[in-house]
């Protein structure tokens, strides 16, 4: 149940980014003041929008998932450096804590998608375990099949006979030979 949640809770922690990369492409007027009021070139809102929705689409996708929540880690981290370093200012600090917990959210992502290939890995080794048991269990099942089968015929001891030409035959004395 847990891999369910996770794939959700990775869609939507990738939405934020994904939302925010289209908004600023389609209105890239507001992301402009915001990096010239940090002092950041203008050419960059081409280039964080295009981040944010790339990287956004594939941690929702479930591509590279690692490497893209390192990568969005640290562009939050540059967003708290560049535009919410202020900490007299309110929203400020819950605009540095919002990327924080985002920040938080994408080390989640992190360790969850490696617990994925830890997991499957686990998962095979008990198969493969499994496996082996079965096998042996099978093997077992049949040893005493086998000594069952041997158990209901009757003791049985050779006998040896001479024949008219003198010549010793052995054969299994039966029960009514008794």
């Amino acid at each position: 149940m847990s891999k369910p949640i996770a794939i959700l809770g990775r869609i939507l922690l990738a939405l934020i980014f994904a939302v925010a990369g289209a908004r600023m492409l389609l209105t890239p007027g507001e992301a402009k003041l915001a990096l010239l009021g940090a002092g950041l070139p203008v050419s960059f809102t081409l280039v964080a929008g295009l981040f944010q929705l790339i990287f956004g689409l594939c941690l929702a996708f479930g591509f590279a998932v690692r490497a893209v929540s390192v990568l969005l880690g640290l562009f939050c981290a540059a967003t708290i450096l560049f535009f919410h370093h202020r900490i007299d200012d309110p929203v400020q600090v819950s605009a540095a804590l919002r990327d924080l917990a985002l920040i938080g959210g994408l080390m989640l992502a992190f360790a969850h998608s490696h617990m994925w290939h830890h997991y499957y890995a686990l998962r095979e080794a008990r198969r493969e375990d499994l496996a082996a048991h079965d096998a042996e269990l099978r093997a077992h099942e049949a040893e005493l099949r086998a000594a069952r089968a041997e158990a209901v015929q009757p003791h049985v001891q050779p006998v040896t006979h001479v024949t008219y030409d003198a010549a010793p035959i052995t054969r299994r004395r039966r029960w009514w030979d008794w």
